[in-house]
């Protein structure tokens, strides 16, 4: 099988990942909320497919989640995510590709930056839309949607993703690379 369809091949199945997980905890919107259950397979996307997929898929699935199943809002919600998963896919795909060495060390600069950054693109498009409506975001919005809220789906994807990319490492399927020693 071609690289190409390979790749393409597990970013639909890490699409299809985002569009199902929230199920599972979708129930209790207080939980699907907290969990953060989208932001999984796409920071898979990026880190396995690459930063293109990893974008791609990011942009694509809360959006294509809002038009199929109503959830999350497409306005402000949706949209607002599409850009933050958009940014953790790119971003933590890009890092981790340039790395000198793909370690858990590594993956976990990585995925500092990705959250990070896409939590900042979060509170800059949330910022617009809640603008466009005439509402605006404060300090506390932020921080409670940014931060305080998502602490357990931080901590979850901090546990999650390093041990599935360790197991992947161990059977082979997606290795970590070192850097090639040079011979002095």
């Amino acid at each position: 099988m071609s690289k190409n369809i390979k790749t393409m091949t597990l970013a639909a199945l890490f699409l299809a990942l985002g569009l199902v997980l929230p199920f599972f905890t979708g129930q209790i919107p207080q939980i699907g909320s907290m969990l953060l259950p989208m932001h999984i397979p796409v920071f898979l996307c990026g880190l396995i497919c690459g930063w293109q997929y990893g974008a791609a898929v990011g942009f694509i699935v809360p959006l294509l989640r809002s038009v199929l199943f109503g959830m999350p809002p497409l306005f402000p919600t949706a949209l607002a995510m599409a850009f933050e998963l958009l940014t953790y896919g790119l971003v933590v795909g890009l890092l981790y590709s340039r790395s000198r060495w793909q370690c858990v060390r590594a993956l976990y600069r990585c995925l500092l930056a990705a959250m990070v950054a896409g939590r900042a693109v979060w509170g800059l498009v949330q910022a617009v839309l809640l603008g466009l409506t005439g509402s605006a975001m404060t300090v506390q919005i932020f921080l409670a949607g940014a931060l305080l809220n998502a602490i357990p789906g931080i901590i979850v994807q901090l546990i999650l993703i390093p041990v599935v990319m360790l197991a992947l490492n161990r059977t082979g399927l997606v290795p970590f690379k070192q850097a090639k020693s040079r011979k002095v």
